[in-house]
């Protein structure tokens, strides 16, 4: 303590400076009490090892700190992975035991088909129940696992794969359901096409008729004489009405359907009327030698009345009715020869006379063009020929327009 005084004392009056000295410079530390003082002498290198020191230490807790924290977000991403992972396993077994538990019983049902051997639907169950068995023991060897919790996993899942199969089959059954109401568009376009081509064919042909039996009353009114068609129409039936609720779904196709049947039924009445009703030639080939009405008589050669007409045509060719009748004579006169005479109903007649041969007999049903007899010259004849008749009511009429008549 005394030098140190003494030092002190011997400092100069005015401060004197000298050089700067480097910053790791020697350098002492002085500790003082109350009796005594303690000096600690730092070398240079001594501080540059503490401070190399210091940084070292200060370095290393800023790199663990970030590690730390590196380290916490690694196991906190590895934790989610780890759960996500967890899930996606039991999304994996519940699926898995799902489709497991639909495939054994597609495997029942197959099992059943003939076509499918029962070794072969074995096997399959074999396999399904091994799969559902390593399901179960994955399940126990896992405690993050439950039971319980898989299985209530799986009956969602189910249900989810039968709404799925339910919607997939409403889409299907929809796409079949337009499909249908498309096939079901056309098939009425078609059908109202069909409707079309029928009324207009059966409306020709039923205004054909009509203008035929037009033809046949012209020589019929030249002996006052009118045939109606429509005298012996039944009063039955009617043409088609649909129901009103028919009518406001489709009016146009209903009103086809209506036309259709009055057509038709029109059709099926003046068919019968024509098959009733001697239409056509009785012979084949022929000329015309007497008209009917007024004539000279071929063998007194003068005015008489011809109540037929004369076909010359070949003796033997084939005379046949133009209307189905029944037979009402077939016998010899002094008169006609040979003769045959056909009631067609509806006060129609015929008669065919100077025939060759006679095919039928007294009450015998015939139909349209069956055979009758043969062309010849017997009775009161010049030569082979037909005589032609057609009665109505009683009175006999001109054959020609029966004859042309055109169907």
């Amino acid at each position: 303590m005394m030098k140190i005084q003494k030092k002190m004392t011997a400092l100069p009056a005015k401060p004197h400076y000298t050089a700067s000295k480097p910053f790791f410079s020697p350098k002492e530390i002085i500790f003082r009490g109350e009796k005594r003082a303690m000096v600690f002498k730092l070398s240079s290198k001594f501080q540059l090892f503490l401070l190399i020191s210091f940084m070292f230490f200060c370095g290393w807790g800023l790199y663990s700190s970030h590690m730390y924290h590196r380290s916490d977000t690694i196991i906190n991403k590895k934790e989610e992975q780890l759960d996500k992972t967890r899930v996606a396993y039991e999304d994996l077994l519940t699926e898995f035991a799902a489709l497991n538990k639909s495939i054994e019983n597609i495997m029942q049902g197959l099992g059943k088909e003939e076509n499918v051997s029962k070794k072969k639907a074995n096997a399959y169950k074999n396999q399904a129940a091994m799969i559902e068995s390593r399901v179960n023991k994955i399940t126990q060897e896992h405690s993050w696992l439950s039971a319980d919790k898989v299985q209530e996993r799986t009956s969602l899942y189910e249900a989810q794969l039968q709404r799925d199969l339910l919607a997939s089959e409403r889409d299907e059954l929809q796409e079949r359901l337009a499909s249908l109401n498309e096939q079901y568009e056309e098939l009425r376009e078609y059908q109202k096409d069909a409707y079309d081509k029928v009324i207009s064919t059966s409306g020709k042909e039923v205004a054909k008729m009509k203008k035929v039996l037009s033809d046949v009353n012209k020589a019929l009114k030249e002996k006052g004489q009118y045939f109606n068609a429509l005298s012996n129409r039944k009063d039955m039936g009617g043409p088609y009405i649909p129901s009103k609720k028919e009518m406001e779904e489709d009016k146009e196709l209903n009103d086809k359907l209506t036309s259709l049947y009055q057509n038709m039924e029109d059709l099926d009445y003046y068919t019968q009327v024509i098959e009733t009703t001697p239409l056509g030639k009785p012979v084949w080939s022929y000329w015309v030698t007497s008209k009917f009405g007024s004539r000279l008589d071929p063998f007194k050669k003068s005015k008489a009345t011809h109540k037929g007409v004369d076909l010359a045509s070949m003796s033997g060719n084939k005379i046949r009715v133009q209307a189905k009748g029944k037979v009402t004579r077939a016998e010899y006169t002094s008169g006609y020869g040979n003769l045959v005479e056909v009631d067609h109903g509806n006060g129609f007649k015929t008669r065919y006379a100077h025939m060759k041969t006679i095919y039928v007999q007294k009450g015998e049903e015939l139909e349209k063009n069956t055979a009758v007899g043969e062309v010849g010259s017997t009775g009161r004849s010049t030569g082979p020929h037909l005589h032609y008749e057609v009665i109505y009511r009683g009175v006999r009429v001109d054959p020609m327009p029966f004859m042309q008549a055109k169907l």
